[in-house]
């Protein structure tokens, strides 16, 4: 993959829903995580993984139990400790308000290339879904790899897309619970996807990213 940084915007408004904790140290800055929840439309909540810079702190103390606006960018990394999912995904934080509305955003846009083949599905609904992972590239020839979900005719069109698609993709974070059987064990797990509302097919590459 390339050198340039493409696409990757995450605009979030909702409440912190635990208390900031220590995730890691960078280049002599301290970097902290804590959940946020953003109500969708049906009621339900998704809980999204946020990091920030230790600067940024006091501004997620002074939202308390209020909203709390920030923008940045989807990351993804793998979680080593054999625990949780193993692919793990947050939002780096940019910026970051105490908003004077108190109203409920989850917008993502995306550009990047598709690095496997999407797989089609129906619900036992009918509905049609099909997964997509999605490389999109940092600077200095980094890369994040987010899943994603296209529904109905996004679905169907996707389902002909080939490894090396270029796409932009407009969605919303979502989080989902499912229970993973391990050794006869069930064990809670949480799930972190791009749900696609618009997707654009942009130049086909020409070699897989991977």
């Amino acid at each position: 993959m390339d050198e340039t940084a493409s696409c990757n915007r995450v605009v979030l408004c909702g409440i912190p829903a635990g208390e900031p904790t220590f995730s890691h140290a960078s280049r002599g800055e301290r970097f902290y995580t804590f959940p946020l929840e953003v109500l969708r439309l049906s009621g339900t909540a998704d809980r999204i993984n946020i990091i920030l810079r230790e600067s940024l702190l006091p501004v997620l103390r002074l939202s308390r139990a209020g909203f709390l606006r920030l923008a940045g960018e989807l990351r993804s990394f793998n979680n080593r400790s054999g625990e949780g999912s193993r692919l793990v995904v947050t939002v780096f934080v940019r910026t970051m308000e105490t908003p004077e509305h108190s109203l409920w955003e989850n917008r993502v846009e995306l550009e990047g290339t598709l690095c496997r083949e999407p797989t089609y599905r129906t619900t036992p609904l009918g509905r049609e879904i099909s997964d997509l992972l999605l490389a999109v590239n940092r600077p200095y020839g980094r890369s994040d790899y987010l899943p994603c979900i296209a529904w109905g005719a996004n679905a169907r069109l996707a389902s002909g897309w080939t490894t090396g698609t270029r796409l932009r993709l407009d969605g919303r974070i979502q989080s989902r619970e499912y229970i993973k059987n391990l050794d006869g064990q069930a064990l809670h797990r949480v799930a972190y996807e791009v749900s696609a509302s618009e997707i654009t097919l942009l130049e086909q590459a020409q070699d897989s990213p991977v």
